[in-house]
């Protein structure tokens, strides 16, 4: 069970995330239950919003899937709230040909809130923008997250190879790599 720190802490960053998603604001709060519900009622729940999960279930107390163009306003809003950024990863949807790119942040301290923002991009034309001049570690994970999956990272100070040789023509995190 949460404390009320706790739960202040995960109702100001949700009220600073819903601004990402204006439509949502008025909406019932939309939870992990409320996606696995709709997904066996077979309603798309796939749209762009902002989930409150469980975090003894999940790892994370909120979940935001934003659109591509979005992801630096979201890192504003991690960093005026006080997150720091953990990781940047992705997941190859091959079958969907998309790229998931995942944001996880956190906050230093006893009370647990920990946010994952997530966005998609096309798998044939992998770009966003960088969040390295908000978040300056985001220059390794993203540098990581490129060499792994070939996305572009626009606005970033150097992209070069950071864990592949530099002149690697391929990225071996996607699902049809062939070594």
């Amino acid at each position: 069970m949460k404390n009320n720190a706790e739960n202040n802490i995960i109702e100001k960053t949700r009220a600073a995330l819903l601004k990402l998603f204006p439509e949502q604001a008025d909406e019932k709060e939309k939870t992990a239950e409320d996606v696995i519900e709709a997904k066996e009622k077979k309603e798309d729940m796939r749209g762009s919003g902002l989930l409150l999960t469980e975090h003894g279930k999940c790892g994370t107390a909120l979940d935001a899937l934003c659109e591509h163009d979005q992801v630096v306003v979201a890192a504003r809003i991690m960093d005026a709230e006080g997150f720091f950024l953990e990781s940047i990863t992705g997941v190859d949807w091959i079958k969907d040909n998309r790229l998931e790119i995942i944001y996880d942040y956190n906050q230093y301290g006893l009370k647990q809130c920990r946010v994952v923002v997530r966005t998609t991009v096309d798998r044939d034309d992998p770009h966003l923008p960088s969040i390295s001049g908000i978040f300056p570690a985001a220059d390794w994970h993203e540098r990581e997250t490129h060499d792994f999956y070939g996305i572009k990272f626009q606005g970033h100070p150097g992209l070069i190879p950071i864990l592949l040789p530099e002149d690697a023509d391929f990225h071996p995190l996607l699902k049809d790599f062939k070594p």
